[in-house]
């Protein structure tokens, strides 16, 4: 079966900006890019009728000229495109399992417009059973966002340390090889109540927790640290909100890569740190479903 990575197209900036990232992607990867375009109202396919009374001719034309201006960047590329007559956030969720990966294009949206989760993109991320990546308008041709805050590019993948994240760590570290850059692996937690006292904060205590932290986060890198000798790992403890320290890594990187848990039981949704960071990180955000 062929090896595909699909992206989302639907005339917007955002998904101009997403396709020239999944072709960039799709290149380091050796894979097929597919262009995806979805419409319920899609006309059946005429067997030949001219362009002036072909229904479908601004759906091909978004594709087509998608395609060229990916195919003169990438001459050696395989781009294919598709036009499927169907809601596009089932479509999306369809073709991801068909993908090694979807990329989408993703809006950025202000603190009182991320409680309402209407995009299609956040539908399709809670959903779709394999790594779907949102990638902003702004970062077509800006490449990394100026670092900040001690931040040195590369990837960054957040991991909470609950439960196997070897899938996450997977995606993380395989991109990170194909790229030749190194991986920042970060780990956020919250001071517990009992670590305060009258004076302040109990330092013994923090430390304990950081010292506990440390040896969990080693030990799941260790594995793919040996199977990716050639990529650089760093990581990061930091005793404060997860959803605060996972946005503030992802500063400078050139995708942020977290984890979403796969619920059998109940409705797909995402946690807050796989909130706050597609929402508010500024680089791509990769999104992967794990147990």
């Amino acid at each position: 079966m062929e090896r595909v990575l699909t992206v989302g197209l639907d005339g917007s900036p955002e998904s101009l900006a997403a396709a020239h990232w999944a072709a960039d992607e799709a290149q380091r990867r050796k894979l097929t890019l597919h262009l995806l375009h979805a419409w319920p109202l899609l006309a059946p396919e005429p067997t030949a009728v001219p362009s002036e009374t072909d229904q479908n001719y601004w759906a091909k034309r978004l594709v087509d000229n998608a395609r060229a201006e990916l195919q003169a960047h990438h001459p050696g590329l395989t781009v294919v495109g598709n036009l499927v007559a169907d809601d596009a956030q089932d479509a999306l969720i369809r073709a991801a399992s068909e993908s090694e990966m979807l990329v989408l294009g993703s809006r950025g949206l202000t603190p009182v417009e991320s409680y309402f989760l209407g995009d299609i993109s956040m539908l399709v991320v809670a959903r779709a059973g394999r790594p779907v990546v949102l990638v902003r308008a702004d970062k077509r041709s800006e490449g990394p966002s100026t670092p900040e805050s001690g931040a040195a590019g590369g990837v960054v993948v957040g991991l909470k340390l609950h439960g196997p994240c070897d899938d996450l760590l997977e995606f993380a570290f395989t991109t990170a090889a194909a790229r030749g850059v190194p991986l920042r692996a970060v780990h956020g937690r919250a001071i517990p109540i009992h670590a305060y006292a009258p004076w302040g904060v109990d330092h013994k205590v923090t430390q304990e927790i950081t010292q506990d932290a440390r040896k969990h986060l080693s030990q799941a890198l260790r594995t793919w640290s040996e199977k990716f000798p050639g990529v650089a790992v760093t990581e990061t403890i930091r005793l404060e909100s997860p959803a605060r320290v996972v946005v503030a890594a992802a500063e400078g990187a050139e995708l942020l890569v977290i984890g979403r848990r796969s619920h059998p039981v109940l409705a797909p949704r995402l946690g807050p740190v796989a909130q706050a960071a597609v929402h508010h990180a500024r680089c791509p955000v990769a999104v992967i479903p794990h147990d």
